[in-house]
């Protein structure tokens, strides 16, 4: 099943829905996780005794995880793009944080900040956890696999590359796209023989199959269970392949007027515009100094 959030055009609220084809069937204000949480029986009686149903293109898809506790991410985890870098292939996983603020939507604007244009784009498969857990075995990993989605890993290059930890580069506002919904393990079949594909204003960037990934799922959640509990509703997104922006001759970073999509086969599409980081009078309960 694909598990959304969205509203409707000039209603505030978000509400949660089942995509059902060309249609989403509304089943209120419980959140995704919840909803997955509930197991797949409760799911599909929702999705039966749901009194409303939208046109899909009639609906604002939302972050599907709006407030994660956490958004984790590993780098340099597919063999292509490694080389593309020229660094040299990992023995252990190479971990980061993107802070949670900065998800966002589906269709959402990604911002250039006005401290660095050197903005770029990064396709990956994105796990969203159903269970707290702790110390999971590689076998038992799907056990906690809630969903899967789309995920963008926008990155500063520049800021990334001043710091060891990386988290700054990949932790600008707007800079996580994630959706378009969360695709249930069933529907996704094998998370290690996707194709997944970027595009730059309709040219592909990136074209590679999940299968070429140095530490697969299970191995990602093994690890980082190992070291701390993971919990509903947190975020890993599981690498890029190689095509990124930066590795390019010359570079190719994003720029507004630019439109970015990520399609990954089996989970869905994301695709977002590029602007200008707004002023900050247009900005909107956020103070700023």
């Amino acid at each position: 099943m694909r598990i959304a959030r969205f509203r409707l055009p000039d209603v505030g609220a978000a509400a949660t829905g089942i995509v059902e084809g060309d249609e989403i069937a509304e089943v209120g204000a419980v959140e995704p996780v919840e909803l997955l949480a509930a197991g797949a029986a409760a799911m599909h009686s929702a999705a039966r005794d749901a009194r409303t149903r939208h046109p899909l293109g009639a609906v604002e898809l939302l972050a599907p995880v709006p407030n994660p506790r956490k958004f984790l991410a590993i780098g340099i985890n597919y063999a292509d793009h490694i080389r593309e870098t020229g660094r040299e292939a990992p023995t252990f996983p190479v971990f980061f944080n993107k802070q949670v603020t900065c998800v966002t939507g589906p269709h959402d604007p990604i911002q250039i900040p006005r401290v660095s244009s050197d903005v770029d784009f990064e396709g990956e498969l994105g796990i969203v956890i159903g269970r707290r857990c702790r110390h999971v075995p590689v076998e038992r990993a799907h056990d906690v696999i809630a969903g899967f989605l789309v995920v963008n890993d926008v990155t500063v290059r520049d800021w990334q590359y001043r710091s060891p930890t990386w988290t700054l580069g990949k932790s600008f506002d707007t800079h996580g796209p994630i959706g378009p919904w969360i695709t249930t393990p069933d529907e996704v079949g094998d998370p290690q023989n996707l194709r997944i594909r970027t595009l730059l204003n309709g040219e592909t960037m990136q074209d590679a199959s999940t299968s070429e990934m140095i530490f697969g799922c299970a191995e990602q959640i093994a690890t980082l269970s190992t070291a701390f509990t993971l919990e509903p509703g947190d975020l890993i997104s599981t690498g890029t392949p190689a095509g990124v922006g930066v590795a390019r001759q010359p570079p190719v970073f994003l720029r507004a007027g630019d439109t970015v999509r990520v399609e990954i086969d089996g989970v869905g599409v994301i695709e977002n515009p590029v602007v200008d980081e707004p002023p900050d009078s247009e900005r909107s309960g956020t103070e700023v100094f």
